[in-house]
C-alpha cells in the first residue's frame, strides 16, 4: 500500500481559467501537485494541449487520461456531439442547458480520487465555482459535500475533495488569479475549440465579463470580441 502523502494532491486540470487557478493555488500553497487532464470526446480538446504546455513549462507532473471510450455514454450534449448546434448567448440555465455533459465531474473525480489513492495523495482539487450551481448539478456544494463523503471511505486512506472557489464567481477566480500574476493567455475557455476563441459561446462571454469586472482586457485572441453582459458569475 502507497504511503499517504498529506501534502501531495491531484489537481483536475482541464486547461481552462478555473483549473488553471486551482493548480496554481496548489502550487503556492507548496504542495506536490499531480495535474490529471481527461478526454473524453469534448469538442474544445484544445483545452488539452493548453494544459500540457502549461505543466510542462511549470514542471508540473502532467497525464492525460484518454476516456473516449466512454463517449457513447455522455454524448448527449453539444460539448461532445458535434453534430449539435453550439449555443450561443450570455451564460444561464435557459440557453445553456445543452452544454450538460451527463454525471462528468462524477466520473472524473472518481478517476483523480483513484490517481490520489495510486500516488499516496490526500487531497483532489477541482475547479468547480458559484456560477456553475444553476447549470451543472455536479458544481453544487451538495455534490462536492457528498463526494467528500465517499471519498472518505472508498478507500482505506480518505481523500479530500477540495474546491476552493466552490462559492466563488468568475470574476473574483479571476481576480485571484491576477492577484497572484498569472498570464491567463496560458488558458483556453471556448467551448467550440478552433484556432481563435469565438467570443460568442457562453463560456466566453462569461470569460470576458470576468475580465471586464475586473477592469482589463482579456488576452486571448478572438475571432470576435463582443460587448461583454456584466451578469454572469
Amino acid at each position: 500500500m502507497t504511503q499517504a502523502n498529506s501534502r501531495a494532491t491531484v489537481v483536475i486540470y482541464s486547461g481552462g481559467m478555473d483549473s488553471f487557478t486551482v493548480l496554481h493555488r496548489a502550487l503556492r500553497e507548496e504542495l506536490e501537485v499531480t495535474a490529471l487532464s481527461f478526454d473524453y470526446g469534448q469538442r474544445h480538446s484544445r483545452e488539452l494541449d493548453v494544459a500540457a504546455r502549461v505543466c510542462r513549462e511549470l514542471g508540473v507532473p502532467h497525464q492525460v487520461v484518454d476516456i473516449r471510450a466512454i463517449h457513447g455514454l455522455i454524448d448527449n450534449s453539444a460539448l461532445t456531439d458535434a453534430s449539435r448546434e453550439m449555443p450561443e448567448g450570455d451564460y444561464g440555465e435557459e440557453n445553456l442547458t445543452a452544454t450538460v455533459v451527463p454525471n462528468r465531474n462524477m466520473i472524473l473525480l472518481s478517476l483523480a480520487i483513484a490517481k490520489a489513492v495510486n500516488i499516496g495523495a490526500t487531497r483532489v482539487d477541482y475547479g468547480a465555482h458559484g456560477g456553475d450551481h444553476v447549470l451543472y448539478p455536479d458544481c453544487r456544494p451538495e455534490f462536492v459535500e457528498a463526494m467528500n463523503g465517499v471519498a472518505g471511505i472508498a478507500n482505506f486512506a480518505p481523500i479530500e475533495v477540495h474546491a476552493p472557489y466552490l462559492r466563488a464567481s468568475k470574476t473574483e477566480i479571476l481576480a485571484d488569479g491576477l492577484a497572484m500574476g498569472l498570464d491567463y493567455r496560458d488558458t483556453w475557455t471556448c467551448y467550440r475549440g478552433e484556432a481563435l476563441a469565438c467570443g460568442s459561446c457562453g463560456s466566453c462571454r462569461e470569460r470576458l465579463a470576468a475580465f471586464a469586472a475586473n477592469g482589463i482586457v482579456d488576452p486571448l485572441e478572438y475571432v470576435q470580441r463582443p460587448e461583454p453582459s456584466h451578469g454572469g458569475g
